[in-house]
């Protein structure tokens, strides 16, 4: 690929990064699935030694990751947990201290509160959405801060930049974790973040077909700290999932705008709707942070999550209900999946703190694919006809049972500005 820098993103994920396969000048880079390589001579070798410290088709992932995250280097994990794991065991020890986003992933509870505060690490989960609640928090054994944004799963956000000064002011080390967005609709390096955290299972790979995490920084200390850390504790990616994830990546940027056009429209359906409580979406007016939204992000993003007016039961029932939608832990895929985090993302979170921070047993968590909307808006509709029973009036739907205001399909327009990034080793 040309030295240009000027692509722009839909170009930049088809084509940079990985490099060209020199022995088959084949288009897709191969899947080098092997444990070891062969030497030249003692300390002579062409860059790989051993698949659990590095390998061709990984590096061809995390050299795309890199131009599109805007940094020289990214390193990818067995998971995106495995990516988090490897983060706090180069950075922290027994007596050190992490501030967590309140609201964040299950599984990162799971690892502070199970895993790392067995050997010795403090945590704080702290409302990061409010910096001077971030600043009182810190202490003098305070080495990390750690965000999501938007978190997992009530959408909340936190002002990276704003967090990002209050860390530098302490020297403090900020990752941000921004796999609901990727670095086309958010960039935590540019906003001031030192890593950006990402579950490649999700959006960037985007068909449920691998798992696996990246971390992005431009410390060039803290990467080679990383590398050290995930050679000895082998959380490297596997080859074939990378190949997987570079396959993927490539309609990245196509893939998020229609997920992005299609939640819009499901949100704005469901705020409508008069069996729905409230719905959190960073696309609608009525969000309380639409401003830092509109400031921080280059697009809503293609998660949100609602409550139903009515209890818990009809929230069960809507969840047996749907059909088109599909009951299962995942999200940014091509497929429009529906979770409840209560029972299955956040279920290590014990409930008293899960009902304080709005994840309560009725939230409904809902990642929006590539159908049609229309067709996930009546898969909704009846799904929530369900919860209610037979006998309930259903508003949005006419006589035949068909959506009234029917969203027509994709027009093609972009829907965000996938502006061009000037910087990378494209």
């Amino acid at each position: 690929m040309s030295s240009n820098r000027n692509f722009h993103t839909s170009t930049l994920a088809i084509h940079a990064g990985a490099p060209r396969d020199l022995h088959a000048n084949s288009i897709l880079f191969p899947i080098h699935q092997t444990t070891a390589y062969v030497q030249e001579a003692v300390g002579v070798h062409k860059g790989h030694t051993y698949s659990r410290t590095s390998n061709p088709t990984v590096d061809a992932l995390e050299q795309t990751i890199a131009v599109l995250e805007g940094t020289q280097a990214t390193l990818c994990f067995r998971s995106g947990m495995a990516a988090i794991t490897t983060l706090c065991l180069s950075l922290l020890k027994s007596g050190d201290h992490v501030i967590i986003s309140e609201v964040v992933y299950g599984g990162t509870v799971r690892l502070f509160r199970q895993v790392l505060g067995e050997l010795g690490i403090q945590h704080s989960f702290v409302d990061t959405s409010i910096p001077a609640t971030v600043d009182a928090a810190i202490t003098p054994s305070t080495r990390l801060i750690f965000v999501e944004t938007p978190a997992n799963p009530t959408l909340k956000l936190t002002d990276v930049a704003e967090i990002a000064r209050v860390a530098k002011s302490h020297d403090v080390l900020l990752a941000v974790d921004n796999t609901f967005l990727t670095p086309l609709l958010q960039r935590p390096l540019e906003l001031g973040a030192d890593i950006s955290v990402l579950s490649t299972t999700k959006y960037i790979e985007g068909h449920n077909a691998t798992v696996g995490g990246s971390l992005a920084t431009r410390n060039e200390k803290l990467l080679e700290r990383l590398r050290l850390v995930r050679k000895t504790t082998g959380t490297i990616q596997a080859p074939f999932d990378a190949w997987l994830t570079l396959r993927g990546i490539k309609t990245l940027p196509v893939r998020m705008q229609v997920i992005c056009h299609n939640a819009l429209a499901v949100a704005q359906w469901l705020e409508r709707h008069p069996a729905v409580r409230c719905v959190h979406y960073p696309g609608l007016k009525s969000f309380p942070q639409k401003a830092l939204a509109d400031r921080q992000q280059r697009a809503p993003g293609g998660m949100l999550s609602f409550e139903l007016k009515a209890g818990v039961a009809s929230a069960q029932e809507f969840l047996s209900s749907v059909k088109l939608c599909l009951l299962a832990e995942n999200l940014g895929a091509v497929e429009t999946l529906v979770t409840h985090p209560a029972s299955m993302s956040h279920s290590d979170v014990p409930i008293e703190t899960r009902d304080r921070l709005g994840i309560t047993d009725k939230l409904i968590r809902l990642s929006i694919g590539l159908e049609d909307p229309a067709d996930i808006i009546a898969d909704l509709s009846q799904a929530v006809i369900a919860s209610r029973g037979s006998h309930s009036s259903e508003t949005s739907l006419d006589e035949s049972g068909e959506y009234r205001e029917r969203p027509g399909p994709y027009d093609g327009k972009s829907l965000f500005p996938l502006d061009h990034i000037p910087h990378g080793n494209c």
